[in-house]
């Protein structure tokens, strides 16, 4: 008898409940729609173990002493898998933690029954975050902020946050795309493949990197992992950033200095002018939209490459595309789009010297699963009601 009530207050609940779609863990059986923000989740094995990552410590109140509650984590929308699926394998041991992945267009109805929001890719504007009742702290699962509304968040009692890309491996695993992209636009990639199909050899005639000049267009922590692995290649590299005060990474480094002519923003378009490949590492905000204009492109050596693996709206779509056209512009490579994810049927993709990757440049195993302990780590102090580690907070 008691089983048959306990089954049939289950069989009430999931009726009387609003079904949220979630993915399963790596490894776990196909995706299964489970009821209402009010129940836990069945999570994999656990990820294995990964050193924590640096980053400012603060204390968030209102969420200690929580025992024979739950704490609510939200990610929005489903893409970007792997960041939600190795949260859960690593919380699976938690059960007072429950992380949902909901439908982007979902998360306004029930953004207020959550603690923590994990954005990604969604864009949280005044109207959504006021919504947010319950709403702790609102993080990217990664560095950037730029679709956070963060002044309306600390109207409404919530902390921002952004995970430090330098600890994560993210920086590294985004530095480790940008020369994959500079190395197939120099060696022809698509025109390869397509030798490869109609059975020629030796040709086409690739570019050697060695020898060439680099500029990093925005020296943070990408652009330093990049000048680390550029280095050994043989080539001068000119970067730019807003102060040039010493990276507490650069400490480790001999005295042999990464960059060898740094410039502020105000050097962009001399530097565009002698580059032979221009990385952009940039972070997306007011000053820096479509910073890579027709300006930019026409002060660039003609026939220099462009590479881009931070954020879409960066680049004005129509100058590249008439750079493309005309010649001025040797090659394209992008891991982000102006539109995301971008339209296959895009004119831009019609280039054989334009490549474009899905977004990826720090998706990588190492990089998620230390950022997935990260998100874990935040949930259970936040739980706990202790000091918040391993993110930075801008508000």
């Amino acid at each position: 008898m008691q089983l048959r009530r306990t089954m049939l207050s289950l069989f009430s609940r999931v009726h009387a409940s609003r079904c949220i779609r979630r993915t399963t863990p790596v490894g776990s059986l196909s995706a299964i729609t489970i009821p209402s923000p009010s129940l836990t989740i069945d999570s994999a094995a656990p990820a294995p173990p990964i050193s924590p990552s640096a980053g400012s410590m603060g204390s968030i109140e209102g969420m200690g002493g929580r025992t024979g509650q739950v704490t609510r984590v939200l990610f929005c929308g489903q893409q970007f898998p792997a960041s939600h699926d190795y949260t859960r394998e690593y919380l699976s041991n938690y059960p007072h933690i429950q992380v949902d992945v909901v439908p982007l267009d979902d998360v306004p109805t029930v953004i207020g029954n959550y603690h923590l929001c994990v954005v990604k890719m969604m864009k949280l504007d005044s109207d959504v975050i006021s919504r947010a009742k319950q709403m702790k702290l609102i993080m990217q699962f990664g560095v950037g902020l730029e679709g956070i509304d963060a002044d309306a968040a600390t109207k409404c009692g919530i902390k921002v946050a952004r995970i430090p890309g330098d600890d994560t491996g993210n920086a590294a695993s985004c530095a480790e795309m940008a020369i994959y992209l500079m190395l197939s636009l120099l060696r022809n990639q698509m025109e390869m493949q397509i030798s490869v199909k109609l059975g020629k050899l030796g040709e086409p005639l690739g570019i050697n990197l060695f020898g060439k000049t680099v500029f990093i267009m925005g020296y943070g922590n990408i652009g330093f992992e990049l000048a680390k692995r550029l280095k050994p290649f043989g080539v001068k590299i000119l970067a730019t950033k807003r102060s040039w005060a010493p990276h507490p990474q650069d400490l480790c480094q001999t005295n042999d200095d990464l960059v060898d002519e740094k410039g502020s923003h105000n050097d962009i378009y001399k530097f565009a002018s002698i580059a032979d490949i221009i990385v952009c590492c940039l972070s997306l905000n007011r000053e820096t939209a479509s910073v890579i204009n027709q300006s930019f492109l026409s002060s660039m050596k003609k026939g220099a490459y462009l590479v881009n693996i931070a954020r879409g709206g960066l680049l004005d779509y129509n100058a590249v595309a008439c750079n493309l056209r005309s010649g001025h512009l040797g090659g394209l490579g992008i891991d982000v789009a102006w539109t995301e994810p971008i339209d296959p049927d895009d004119p831009i993709l019609k280039f054989r010297n334009v490549l474009i990757t899905p977004h990826v440049a720090g998706v990588t195993e190492y990089s998620y699963r230390s950022m997935a302990k990260v998100v874990g780590d935040v949930a259970r102090q936040l739980h706990e009601g202790k000091p918040i580690t391993g993110i930075e907070f801008v508000n």
